[in-house]
This record gives structure tokens, sequence and C-alpha cells, in this order.
């Protein structure tokens, strides 16, 4: 491998090569603004049949400017491939995050999902894909600053770590999450690539990459199956919105401007929340019997007909007996689909009941007359008797204050001690002054899908799916009955007292249990020390979880020290100011009791800080961040308040220590650990 680190060297030892570089990334740059000026100048005032069409046109042009955007801080390529012989002889090929051609149509820079620069990702000395030359390139502030290569077909090569690619990893972060193209994987760029029609759950420890990888993977569907997915559209959940801010971005970066994103509380928003359950009552809510009390909740307003129906038209009368009725009634119920859509079906199959007696008379019915039978006052009230519309908020609010209704649809699902826990101690008067909490919410969006179906989107990428609910997860898979998603998830960071227990359980409830699932345990961003601490914690609360294994040497990355209690917030504050020293963001990340106090010395220390979601600057480095609001956040530097009390914060042990990993685990260069409590014996082991 040729290492070139910096202009200095390249200069005196290859100034030719890297010259050309850079006049290749001029033209580039230049061959992308005449693009987008292409673009710009179309005129498509004569060329759309009425305004849907030109609005629509209109829409997609602004779309395609703003894919075309040159962000001066994002290289266009950040590789290059040479081929050496077959169908690719003699084509030199630059890896970038977006396609680029000249004025003829020739390739500047190709898409990196295109199949051409896979092997930029798979290649390596053992098969090198008929790849002569690999190149990766280093920039400094938007320039082309080095270069490196590696000659994967020359067996007198040794191969070595590549030091620009550990450089780009280990970047200084200041704003949002960025993507990592540039630096894939070859077992991320292995799921990046799976294949729409399958769903894939990857498990992955911290700093694995596996919100990169997720991201990653939509951004190369978009693109393999781009017609598909606009028709069907994608969402990312994420766990919360400070996580949604911070990866914003990623997407857009890589020209992905139409994926739209979501909790999942944004999912099944239909009530407001104004309350919160107790833990005990919230893991019976999510939990997935719940699902077959609303199913029985809501059929139970099914009756069957007792009288015959009688239906006058002009001067004669059609009779259909109350048996005929019940036979309607029971097949729409043996059918099982859904409440609403047999609702609507019923009238029509009274209708056309009808409709045969008058076929019988030697009428001649047809469409336009079995409507106006199904629209008859007599048959109306039928359907309203049998068939009663049910609103899913209202069938909820009963649920939780009616114990008798609760223990009739809940018999043999639920213990009477699990129904105690529902039962609000004051019933709601109405749906609008009921105080929802998260999960009634969720048990609402599971009622409504019961009556009507849910809309299903072509893909879902769900992120820390460890910590949701066996309803939740169903909330979630009704977005994508027909479609595919990427799970994502760490099962030793699950922090909720209903965090799964396993994938295949997860993927149960999610409706997916074909999909494969793919293990992650190569750490990229945490530094090796710090997650060797971090996973003391592993057989305390993960028993049999694999340990991350950390590609990434930094020693002097930990530093753990003792303070006094009434010296602890003067020694983190000075651990901060230690911390702001270095390139980067700085995250303080403390028990959420100790947020306020934090604060209070942060500002008395003159020492400006941000809160989670909002964005890091040059200027503004510093980021207070609550335990519980950590998970899935990365800084360069962590200061960690009192272990302890992140542990004691939770309903439990276990949960605790699961919280306290996820602490440990968000630096990218160091981690500094002050407390005045000792810390918990888990780590001493």
């Amino acid at each position: 491998m040729s290492d070139v680190s910096d202009v200095s060297d390249v200069s005196v030892s290859a100034p030719d090569p890297l010259a050309r570089e850079r006049d290749h990334l001029a033209s580039s740059r230049a061959a992308l603004r005449a693009m987008r000026e292409d673009v710009e100048a179309l005129d498509i005032t004569n060329v759309t049949a009425n305004w849907v069409n030109s609005v629509v046109l209109g829409r997609q042009i602004e779309e395609r400017i703003k894919a075309l955007a040159d962000l001066s801080h994002t290289p266009l390529f950040f590789g290059r491939l040479d081929y050496l012989h077959t169908t690719q002889e003699g084509q030199r090929f630059y890896i970038g995050r977006r396609h680029v051609h000249d004025a003829v149509g020739d390739p500047m820079v190709i898409d990196w999902r295109a199949p051409v620069s896979q092997p930029y990702y798979q290649a390596s000395k053992k098969d090198p894909q008929d790849v002569g030359l690999r190149r990766r390139f280093g920039y400094t502030g938007g320039e082309l600053t080095a270069y490196e290569d590696e000659h994967l077909s020359d067996p007198d090569e040794l191969e070595q770590t590549s030091r620009l690619l550990q450089a780009e990893i280990e970047r200084p972060r200041v704003g949002p999450m960025r993507d990592i193209v540039a630096t894939i994987q070859p077992e991320q760029d292995g799921i990046v690539r799976s294949g729409l029609s399958g769903t894939v759950c990857v498990q992955g420890g911290p700093g694995t990459g596996k919100t990169a990888v997720g991201l990653h993977r939509v951004a190369y569907l978009l693109y393999a199956h781009r017609e598909r997915l606009a028709r069907t559209g994608t969402l990312v959940v994420g766990p919360n919105r400070s996580f949604l801010h911070y990866i914003e971005q990623v997407l857009p970066a890589l020209g992905e401007l139409e994926v739209k994103q979501a909790t999942v509380d944004d999912l099944v928003g239909q009530v407001e929340v104004r309350g919160t359950d107790e833990a005990a009552t919230a893991v019976v809510k999510g939990d997935a019997r719940m699902a077959e009390v609303l199913r029985r909740a809501v059929r139970s307003h099914i009756a069957l007909p007792k009288e015959p129906l009688m239906v006058v038209r002009g001067s004669r009368r059609w009779r259909v007996p109350a048996y005929e009725l019940e036979e309607i009634v029971r097949e729409l119920m043996d059918r099982d689909i859904r409440y609403g859509a047999a609702r609507e079906a019923l009238p029509q199959r009274i209708a056309h009941a009808v409709l045969v007696r008058m076929e019988q008379a030697g009428e001649a019915p047809d469409d336009r007359v079995q409507n106006t039978v199904a629209r008859n006052t007599a048959v109306k009230a039928v359907v309203k008797e049998c068939w009663p519309p049910v609103e899913p908020e209202k069938l909820v609010l009963r649920l939780l204050g009616d114990p008798e209704f609760l223990a009739e649809h809940a018999d043999g699902l639920l213990t009477e001690d699990e129904q105690k826990l529902l039962l609000w101690a004051k019933p709601a008067r109405s749906v609008k002054t009921a105080k929802w909490s998260a999960a009634d919410a969720v048990l609402i969006d599971e009622a409504r899908d019961l009556v009507e179906r849910t809309h299903s989107l072509g893909h879902v990428v769900l992120d820390e799916a460890q910590d949701l609910s066996p309803m939740q997860y169903r909330a979630v898979g009704r977005r994508c009955t027909t479609g595919s998603a990427t799970i994502l998830g760490d099962l030793a960071q699950g922090t909720t007292p209903w965090a799964t227990a396993s994938w295949a359980e997860a993927l149960g409830h999610l409706g997916k249990p074909e999909a494969v699932v793919e293990e992650l345990t190569a750490g990229f961003r945490v530094p090796r020390e710090v997650i060797a601490y971090a996973s003391r914690l592993l057989p305390h609360m993960s028993p049999g979880l694999a340990a991350v294994e950390s590609v990434r040497e930094n020693p002097g990355s930990l530093a753990v020290r003792r303070t006094e209690a009434d010296a602890l917030d003067a020694d983190v504050v000075a651990a901060c100011v230690e911390s702001l020293a270095h390139e980067g963001s700085i995250g303080l990340i403390a028990a959420d009791a100790r947020i306020a106090p934090l604060a209070e010395a942060l500002t008395a220390a003159g020492l400006a800080h941000l809160s989670p979601g909002e964005e890091t600057t040059a200027e503004s480095r510093l980021t207070l961040v609550p335990a519980t609001l950590a998970k899935g956040l990365e800084y360069d530097y962590v200061v960690l308040d009192e272990p302890a009390a992140v542990v004691d914060g939770e309903p439990d042990e276990r949960t605790g220590l699961r919280r306290l990993y996820v602490a440990l685990t968000r630096a990218v260069s160091g981690l500094t650990i002050v407390h005045a409590a000792p810390l918990p014996l888990q780590l001493e082991s």
C-alpha cells in the first residue's frame, strides 16, 4: 500500500497524481453545476396537459434541483477503482455520493450504490474482483489533500490498515450524524445491498454502525427500486425526536429527500397524550394479549338478526327471513375481514338476497337497483342493529373504564390483577377529557386497524427496536404488511420494562418471522479500551450476548476519577473544560435527576450548553444529555456523571445497568467518568 497522509507528503513523492485528482474534482464540480443549471433552465410551460401535471412536474424538478446541490463540505468522490481485464478493461471509476456526468453524458463520478461500485467495498487481496488499484482520498475542509493506494492484484504488496479510512472514522463530530458511505465495511455492505423483498434484522453492539447501515440501506433501495418505492413510500422510525434530528441529514447528503421520519408515538398519534402509566400498567397494555382483547371487544358489537327484513318498493314487498339474514352475517364473521369492510359489505349482501327474489318473480333488476335497495331504510336498520359502527377511541375508553366490559373480553387472557392494573381509578367521561397515555394510543391504533386496514408502505426502517413493546411492534408492522423492513437494535441496550428478550419474539410480533437476522460485532466507533470497560456489564444484564470487538486502538481514551460529594459538580465541570480543549463534540451524560444541578453548575462556570436535538456548531460543542435520551447519539468526548445514579434512576437493576451501558458507549475518542458514590459492583468484575 502506498500511503500518503497529507499534502506535503504528496507534493514531494507524487505531485502530478494529486494535481490530476484535484483537477478531476474541480471538473466534476463544474459538471455537477452544469447538470443543475440544465434542470433549472427547463421550461415546462407547454409540455403538460393540465395544471395538475404541471404542479407535479414542477415539484419533481424542484426536488431534482435540491438533489443536485453541491455541498462544499461534502467531497464529490472519496475513492477510485482501476480495473484490469474483463468487460471493464482499462476503465477507471471515481466512486462518490451521487452520479455526475459531463456534457456528452460520460460518467465523471459513479454513484456508490451502482453495481460497478461494489468492489470498492468488497474487493480484497484474497478476492480482488479484477480491481488492479483501489485509491482512497483524504479531505480537509472539502479540499482534496491526500490519497492512498492499494494494488489488490499485486501479491508482493502487504495488506495494511488504511490510515485514511481510520482518520475518516475518527474525524471529529460536529453537527448532526453524517453518512459513512466512504467507510462502509464488507459485512456492512452486504446488509446495505440486500434486496427489497426481504426483511433484515441487524443486531449490533455500540459503535458497529447499525443505524448508518439501516439508513444507507434505504438509500440503496431507493436507488435500485426508485419507481416502486416512489409509489409505496419509505419511513424511518426512531426512538425520539432528538434521535431523528440527529440522523435527519444523512439521507439528504446522499441525495434522498423523500424519506419520512417519525417516532412510534407519531405513528399512533390520533389522540392527545396527556397521561403516564406506571411501569406495571404499561407492561400489560403493551402485551400482545391485548390485541385479542381488542378483537373480542370489537366483534362483540355484532348481533345476529332476530326478525325478518321487509323491503317495500312501489307496490311490491320483498321479505328476507331472519335465518337467511343470520347466514349472511355469519358468513361475514367467518371471513374475519376488517370490521368496517364487513359493515360496508353487509347492506350489499342483503340487497343481493332481495334481488334474487325479484329475479325469481320475473323482474330484471340491475346494479343500480341493488345499490338502491342497499340504501333502503329497512336495510340500514338491519345493518345498524347487527353491525353497528365502532369508534376505536370509545371502545378503548370503555375497556379502561368499565370493569365488566373488560372482564368479559379479557376472560382467559388477563388475570384479575392484570385487569385491575388496566382500569382507570377514575373513569374518563369522554374521549376528549381522557388523559390518554402513550400505551393507550397504541391500543387505539390497534382497534382502528381492526375496523379499517392501516395503509402499508414499501419499506420501513425501525431503529432502537429492542425497546418496543409487543403492541408497538404490531403498530409498526401494520405499516409494512405488504412491504419489507430493516430492523436495527441491540438487545443489550434494551432499557424499557417491556424490552424484547429475543429478535425471534420481536419479529413475530412485527409480522416478519421470516426475517434474516444479521449480527455486527466489529466496532468502528467506540475505542477498544472504552468498549472493554463497558462490556463488563454484559454478563450481568445480557448473558450470552457477544461483546463488541473494537478495531480502534486509542490508548488513554478512558479515565475514571473518584471525587467527594461536595466537589462532584465542580469536578464534572472541570472535566468538560478539559474535553473542550479537544476538537469535536462533547456530551455530558447524567442521570435525569442530575440534569438540573449540572445545568446550573455549567451556567455558573460560563459554559454554554445545548440540549439533545439541538445542533452542535464549532462555537457551541457541549451538550447536556439526560441518560434516558442518550441512546443512538454519539460524541467525540463524553463526560459521564455518577454512574450509580444512572443505575438507580431505573425501576430495576437490569434496566439500570443497560442504561449505564448505553451511557458508557457514546464516546468516539475519549470517556471521562466522574463519581462520588461507589461505582456499581458489576464494573469491578
